[in-house]
C-alpha cells in the first residue's frame, strides 16, 4: 500500500509556455520549481500521479550530513541550510527539525568506518562525535546486543516525507509556478538540437529549458530522447506504526533503524535490505554497475519478477515506443516484502521493550534509484540544449533534495552554483571516469 501523502490540488489548464517544464513532482522536482519560481521564473511542474507519492513519501525521513561521501558533503551542507529556512519562506511546515541522529553498532569495522569519516567532518566543518559503549548504551538500551560504540550526529535532523514535496510544490505555486498532476510526459520538441518545448498527455507546453527529476523513471525517460543515463533501482520495504512511546527521534543500529514522525508514531527499516531484480535495463547496465554490485552482494537480494515486464525499467518501458507508457502506472507502488516486515518488527519488538506492542498502520515498499558510483546526477545534458537532469539519488534524495533542486535551479539560469557541480555531471558515467563507490 501507499504511505499517507499530503495531497494539493492541480491547476485546470496548462500554461502555453513557461521558461521551464519540471517533470516529475518528488522532493527534488517540486523544491527546484520553488527556487525558480522564487527567482520569477515560469515553471510547470507535471507529475503522471501525485506530487511526493513515491520514493519522496517512502524514505526514512533522515536529514544528515553525517557519513556522506565526500563528493556530496557542500550538497549536505548546503540542503542542511535550505531546510532550516524553507518553513519560514514558504509559511508552512514540512516537519524539518535538527533533533540529531544517534547510532550504535557492535561491530567494529562498523565503528571503524565511522570513525574514519570524522576526518570528512572536520573538513566541512561538520559537528559529530563518536560515543563510548557507555555512551551509546545510554542513548540507544538495547536487550540483544551490546553496543562497542557509536556516534552522535547532534546538529542533523529530520523531514515529515508526508509533507515535504506536497509543502515545497505548493510552496512554487504561490510564486507563480502551475503544478500539473495526473499528467505524464510524453516527450520532448527539439528544434535543431536544442529544447522546444513538452509534449504532455494533456497537451504541449512551449519551454526553453526542461528538468527531468523523475526519479526510478529518469534512466527510461532519457531514454527514449535518445539520452543513456545508467541507473539502477532497488526495492526496499518500510512500515510505520500507530503512535508509541518515545525511544528516541532518530535511531540506527545493525538490526533496524527507527525513526518518529510528527504524530508520535514510527517509520521502521532495516539499513541496506534490498532487492535488485533482474530488468532489461539492469542488463543494458550491468557493467557500470558492477563495481557496486560487488561491493554490496552481500546487503542485496538479486531476483526476477514483475518488473522485467512492468514498471519503469521494463520491455514495455524502454522497447515499446508508445508516448502513453509514461502515464500507465500512475504510482509506483511496489508490495513491500512480508520476510522483511516480520524481521523488521521482530528485532524491534526484541530490542525495545517499550515497543514490544506496537501495532502497524501502513507498510510499503519503494525502488530506490541509484547510479554505479552512488552520487546523484545533477547536471545538463551534454550536446542538448535546454536540457537538464537531477535523478540518481541512491537512498539520498531525501536529505539532499532542496539541495540537489537549488543546485539545479542554478544551473538552468546559468547562475554561479553554490556548490562545485563537476562531481555530479552526467558524463562523468559515460566518458570512461573510473567509478568510486560511495557509501550507502
Amino acid at each position: 500500500m501507499s504511505p499517507t501523502v499530503k495531497l494539493i490540488r492541480s491547476d485546470e489548464n496548462l500554461p502555453e509556455s513557461v521558461h521551464v517544464v519540471i517533470i516529475g513532482a518528488g522532493i527534488v522536482g517540486a523544491s527546484a520549481a520553488f527556487y525558480l519560481a522564487r527567482r520569477g521564473i515560469t515553471v510547470a511542474l507535471i507529475e503522471k500521479g501525485n506530487v511526493g507519492c513515491e520514493q519522496s513519501s517512502r524514505n526514512w525521513g533522515w536529514c544528515r550530513q553525517q557519513n556522506r561521501d565526500a563528493r556530496e558533503m557542500p550538497l549536505a551542507v548546503l540542503a542542511m541550510r535550505l531546510w532550516d529556512e524553507a518553513a519560514a519562506e514558504i509559511g508552512a511546515d514540512l516537519g524539518f527539525r535538527r533533533c540529531g541522529l544517534v547510532y550504535a553498532s557492535d561491530d567494529e569495522k562498523q565503528l571503524a568506518d565511522w570513525q574514519k569519516w570524522q576526518d570528512v567532518a572536520r573538513e566541512f566543518g561538520v559537528q559529530t562525535r563518536m560515543l563510548s559503549a557507555i555512551e551509546a548504551t545510554q542513548k540507544i538500551p538495547a536487550t540483544k546486543r551490546k553496543w562497542r560504540g557509536g556516534l552522535h550526529a547532534a546538529h542533523d535532523g529530520k523531514a515529515e516525507p508526508a509533507l515535504a514535496a506536497p509543502v515545497f510544490a505548493s510552496g512554487a505555486r504561490k510564486l507563480g509556478a502551475t503544478l500539473h498532476q495526473q499528467c505524464a510526459a510524453y516527450g520532448v520538441e527539439f528544434a535543431n538540437g536544442t529544447v522546444k518545448g513538452v509534449h504532455t498527455e494533456k497537451g504541449y507546453i512551449a519551454a526553453d529549458a526542461v528538468l527531468c527529476s523523475a526519479g526510478a523513471w529518469a534512466s527510461a525517460f532519457c531514454h527514449s530522447l535518445g539520452v543513456s543515463f545508467p541507473q539502477a533501482s532497488v526495492r526496499q520495504t518500510a512500515l510505520r506504526t500507530r503512535p508509541a512511546p518515545n525511544i528516541g527521534e532518530a535511531i540506527y543500529t545493525p538490526d533496524c533503524a527507527l525513526t518518529r514522525r510528527l504524530d508520535g508514531s514510527y517509520t521502521l527499516a532495516i539499513s541496506g535490505r534490498a532487492n535488485l531484480e533482474v530488468t532489461p535495463q539492469s542488463l543494458r547496465f550491468a557493467k557500470p554497475f558492477m563495481p557496486m554490485f560487488i561491493k554490496r552482494l552481500k546487503a542485496v537480494q538479486i531476483s526476477a519478477g514483475k518488473s522485467f515486464l512492468s514498471g519503469p525499467e521494463s520491455l514495455a518501458m524502454w522497447y515499446s515506443g508508445k508516448p502513453d507508457r509514461f502515464s500507465q502506472i500512475r504510482v509506483l507502488d511496489p508490495a513491500p516484502s512480508p520476510g522483511t516486515m516480520r524481521a523488521v518488527l521482530e528485532r524491534v519488538r526484541s530490542n525495545f521493550p517499550e515497543l514490544a506492542n506496537i501495532d502497524v498502520s501502513e507498510a510499503w515498499g519503494a525502488y530506490v534509484d541509484s547510479t554505479p558510483d552512488a552520487v546523484p546526477v545533477i547536471s545538463p545534458v551534454e550536446n542538448v540544449p535546454g536540457l537538464f537532469l537531477a535523478a540518481g539519488c541512491s537512498g539520498h534524495g531525501f536529505g539532499l533534495g532542496p539541495g540537489v533542486g537549488y543546485l539545479a535551479a542554478q544551473l538552468i539560469v546559468n547562475d554561479t552554483p553554490s556548490v562545485a557541480p563537476d562531481p555530479f555531471r552526467l558524463s562523468r558515467l559515460r566518458d570512461g571516469s573510473k567509478v568510486e563507490v560511495g557509501p550507502i
